[in-house]
């Protein structure tokens, strides 16, 4: 009878371990994001990215060409984990089967509309604003699957997709220090803000159905490495035809990786990305769906602590308004009241 309890007790102790681990990535994996998108904000301020005199249309083929090459790396970081766990044999196999071109199809909404939208907006209207309107998804998600999926929501949900839309609103409202001298297109960037929201919610509803009967760290490799393609190969020089800037988006990826630097940056930030993506999806099966999300979307205020780290050390001009940290808590504090009760998010014993 007490070794049966001692083993019933071992076994308690273990899956709070296990519990706990899915914590730490959940926070890991939030902090690597809000990283992230500080060093893209980096990258996309120096040359060739961004030179003084840039036309907007030339501004937005640079943005979708900082993406393509951000999910390339992204990509390669995680095919070379896959490699050394011993996942790399899987790539072509799940290639050949129905959910692996269900992750592709999902790619192509996470980022083309996704990333490409997101690496616009950082650069037009700042990297916490950007970030953290990016953070409502898990409210529009809400929304979608009462329209569609004829869902019901509790009263704690409806507050915290208010809180989002309220949050959002004191964000988007004013532009950062310098004013709209210093962000003259903070307002269109605000709207591509939105567009993550959309590319990203959609990604994950396909993307559940893949990643079923696939590895997830496989299909994360299979979707960087498709995303960063389909937006080098197809989105940038389509983009820039469509808005007059020609191919310059090829040159200017090209000439990212001639310069040095902003390539370095941006391999930087995909391994950041890569390592977000990695323990977010680890979090999600340690520690349950909820609390994952919970503290992976906290990386609107992480972007805060590291633009101000970075601005410190002298590396790039950091700017936010106090109203702009508000609005980022209150983005934050609804998403959560969205994706989980905060009475058990730390509550690992039931």
């Amino acid at each position: 009878m007490e070794t049966s309890l001692q083993a019933q007790q071992a076994l308690v102790n273990h899956q709070l371990r296990y519990a706990k681990k899915g914590l730490y990535l959940g926070i890991i994996s939030g902090a690597a994001w809000g990283l992230d998108g500080v060093l893209l904000t980096i990258a996309g301020y120096l040359a060739p990215f961004w030179i003084k005199g840039y036309s907007l249309a030339t501004v937005i083929v640079a943005c979708l060409a900082s993406a393509a090459m951000h999910d390339l790396f992204a990509g390669g970081w995680v095919a070379i984990y896959n490699i050394v766990t011993g996942r790399w044999v899987e790539y072509a196999r799940s290639l050949r089967t129905k959910p692996g071109k269900i992750i592709l199809l999902g790619a192509l909404f996470g980022g083309p509309i996704g990333m490409g939208s997101y690496l616009i907006a950082l650069n037009l209207a700042g990297a916490t604003y950007a970030i953290s309107i990016s953070a409502i998804y898990p409210a529009v998600g809400a929304i979608l699957g009462v329209i569609f999926l004829k869902e019901k929501i509790n009263f704690r949900v409806w507050v915290g997709i208010i809180a989002c839309m309220a949050g959002a609103y004191v964000v988007s409202y004013t532009p950062p220090q310098g004013g709209l001298e210093d962000f003259p297109y903070f307002y269109l960037g605000i709207f591509f803000s939105f567009l993550p929201v959309v590319g990203w919610a959609l990604e994950g509803v396909i993307a559940t159905f893949g990643m079923d009967l696939i590895d997830s760290d496989v299909a994360l490799g299979l979707r960087e490495i498709f995303s960063g393609f389909t937006l080098l190969i197809l989105v940038v020089p389509l983009a820039g035809l469509i808005v007059g800037a020609g191919l310059a988006g090829w040159d200017i990826f090209a000439g990212a990786f001639k310069a040095g630097v902003p390539m370095m940056w941006v391999a930087v930030a995909g391994l950041a990305g890569g390592l977000s993506y990695v323990a977010w999806y680890k979090s999600l099966n340690m520690t349950g769906v909820g609390r994952a999300m919970a503290f992976n979307v906290t990386y609107p205020l992480w972007s805060i602590l590291f633009g101000i780290v970075f601005s410190k050390c002298g590396l790039y001009s950091y700017s936010i308004t106090v109203q702009g940290v508000i609005g980022a808590c209150i983005i934050t504090f609804g998403t959560l009241l969205v994706v989980a009760n905060p009475k058990e998010l730390l509550k690992l014993r039931n």
